[in-house]
């Protein structure tokens, strides 16, 4: 991490390291990238970690929708750390390359199955355009229900947060060698 130093595990306190252990025993199984630097503030990061476990774990969406909201968002903010981390996952869970690829490049995808593509078009217009039409609003009601709309609201929001805590910390990718280039205008990801 580039504007706060790094810890190591010993220098945590014990309000920290319960927090760390409990996201080392969880889902997500190891400590990286935000929630590193969270963790300078516990109070904060026992709160957001939470949050991120129900929105990337247990919301109502499939593994392949959650990580579509995932990468839209990250693309949004052009946070390569998220990318690099959840692209392969998007791929992992079903989603093909070729939308993951548009997306990277700041293009609408036109995908094959309905429910994929009305996500995509409900989640960019959030990012986009930070509201959603009412035609995209009612696609997406009809077809996921409201549980479902606000999961994805929801996972947009704390995606928003991993990703300027990413970009302000400035977080670089790990071993960043994918397609992802700079975007100013994403008007060409919306339907």
């Amino acid at each position: 991490m580039n504007r706060i130093e790094d810890w190591s595990v010993e220098e945590l306190n014990e309000q920290q390291l319960e927090i760390y252990n409990d996201i080392l025993n969880g889902p997500r199984g190891c400590v990286v990238g935000p929630i590193k630097v969270w963790l300078n503030n516990p109070k904060f990061a026992q709160l957001g970690q939470k949050m991120g476990k129900y929105a990337r774990y247990e919301s109502s969406l499939s593994p392949i929708l959650s990580e579509l909201v995932i990468i839209i968002t990250g693309r949004f903010w052009s946070a390569k750390f998220e990318w690099e981390q959840h692209a392969p996952l998007a791929i992992k869970h079903g989603l093909k390359k070729e939308y993951v690829e548009k997306i990277a490049n700041g293009e609408r995808p036109i995908f094959e199955d309905y429910k994929q593509q009305v996500v995509y078009d409900f989640v960019a217009e959030v990012n986009i355009n930070k509201k959603v039409s009412d035609v995209t609003y009612k696609k997406a009601y009809n077809l996921l229900g409201k549980n479902s709309i606000i999961d994805i609201v929801a996972i947009c929001g704390y995606y928003h947060l991993i990703s300027i805590t990413l970009n302000v910390f400035e977080i670089p990718a790990e071993d960043f060698n994918l397609n992802f280039p700079e975007i100013v205008n994403f008007n060409k990801m919306l339907p």
